[in-house]
């Protein structure tokens, strides 16, 4: 195994609980959701972004309802 980490140095934060203590993502939290999208646009992999499966899922929904609202782009034309 190579001594240095080629990716995020830990986990990004973006998940909230809500006062029902259920964990979401928001879609409208632009600069976290930017971080854990390629330069081109395409969604990073769980072991890039650092996520457990479960938070991947809810990441990658909120990615692709703010690219649906117009919040985030679909390509790299405009990132």
């Amino acid at each position: 195994m190579s001594r240095f980490n080629r990716f995020a140095s830990g986990p990004t934060k973006v998940t909230v609980t809500s006062s029902t203590g259920q964990e979401y993502v928001d879609y409208r939290n632009i600069d976290a959701l930017r971080r854990m999208m390629s330069p081109n646009g395409k969604i990073n992999t769980r072991k890039r972004t650092g996520l457990n499966a479960p938070r991947q899922r809810l990441a990658a929904q909120a990615i692709k309802r703010a690219r649906y609202m117009a919040l985030l782009p679909y390509t790299s034309a405009t990132l």
